[in-house]
């Protein structure tokens, strides 16, 4: 088959590699759709990842062509998402079935071979089924779909909360889209691209609240536009000193901050920052990944809806729109194409799509 393989850092090409072997508990997914997350860029460019060759990839959706001989025989054939967290199982927080918390996990496209190639070998248990109303596209973007709505979910604004969301990537659009969807109208929106106003408006979001930070102090328009009081909840979507800084000066006295950007370095505070928190009595608080059910363990009466599921719903009742993100699609041979622009930010872009069916 097909596939793009990372050998080492900046050497990585597509070529035929052999087909995976699958273990008892996996099934052969046939990927028709990949999509390139942020965190590929600095893997294949400049930090590598856990070992080499790596197929990357961890974004993708597909068919179920072939099933190891302990997984159910009713997968193959069957259109899916796929989790590509694989928990241990046996740590703490994967006892109390905080799976994404897991202390030993592997992940499908860093740790092991994910999903820019024809086919991937993945875990039964991490498989999500389709219904035919959604498209392979939408459900490879399943995955940033649901750390967005973990973010949300974990820090539950209010209808009536001003909520400012500052990095307007994939995962901060899709954020406005989920509060949206929930009934938060007093959206605030901090970026640093032109096209990201048209993206904005696209999801509903007024122009006059948004800001450009290249243009215009974040601080000083935030506070005008909620009177002096800041935003109730401010989600930092970005991971650099300079919005963490951002978040905790412009959150209202008892506000929330929800840190969701990946650091781009090491992170500090300033000693009258800190202050800020204490003083205004914040709540501040982190996100990691997105939680998924195994149905081995999570079928117990009363148990919350995990976030996939929680996505899922929204786009079979077609409340969410992920496809107005997809700036790029690439077929398989092309998607080389997609990684130099996300390198070289060459060209506007929020989401890229490798089409492979």
């Amino acid at each position: 088959m097909n596939a793009w393989v990372l050998h080492d850092i900046n050497d990585f090409r597509l070529e035929a590699v052999e087909e995976p072997i699958l273990g008892e508990d996996e099934v052969l997914v046939e990927v028709k759709a990949a999509g390139i997350c942020g965190s590929d860029i600095p893997r294949v460019y400049r930090n590598g990842t856990y070992s080499f060759p790596l197929i990357p990839g961890h974004e993708f959706s597909g068919v179920v062509t072939k099933a190891g001989a302990a997984v159910d025989m009713g997968w193959p054939g069957r259109r899916v998402g796929i989790f590509p967290l694989i928990p241990c199982m046996d740590c703490i927080p994967c006892r109390k079935k905080q799976y994404e918390m897991c202390r030993h996990y592997s992940y499908l496209g860093s740790r092991r071979n994910g999903g820019f190639a024809e086919y991937v070998a993945v875990p039964a248990a991490n498989l999500i089924p389709l219904p035919d109303s959604v498209s392979f596209e939408e459900a490879a973007m399943l995955e940033p779909m649901a750390v967005a709505v973990h973010a949300m979910r974990r820090v539950g604004p209010r209808v009536s909360d001003t909520v400012a969301v500052c990095g307007l990537g994939t995962i901060g659009l899709l954020l406005i889209s989920f509060l949206r969807e929930a009934g938060v109208r007093n959206i605030l929106a901090i970026g640093n691209k032109s096209f990201q106003k048209q993206t904005l408006g696209k999801l509903g979001v007024p122009e006059d609240a948004w800001c450009d930070s290249r243009e215009r102090d974040p601080g000083q328009w935030l506070m005008e536009r909620t009177g002096g009081a800041g935003a109730d909840v401010f989600f930092e979507c970005v991971g650099k000193n300079e919005t963490l800084t951002w978040a905790v000066d412009y959150a209202a006295p008892g506000g929330k901050v929800m840190l969701v950007g990946n650091p781009f370095s090491d992170m500090s505070l300033a000693k009258s920052v800190y202050w800020k928190i204490l003083r205004n009595q914040l709540t501040v608080t982190g996100t990691w990944n997105s939680t998924f059910s195994y149905p081995q363990n999570d079928m117990e009466k009363g148990l919350a809806q995990d976030d996939w599921n929680y996505v899922l719903d929204k786009l079979t009742a077609k409340r969410i729109d992920p496809a107005t993100l997809i700036t790029h699609r690439f077929t398989m041979e092309e998607l080389g194409q997609g990684f130099h622009i996300m390198r070289d930010k060459t060209e506007d872009y929020i989401k890229i799509m490798g089409c492979l069916e």
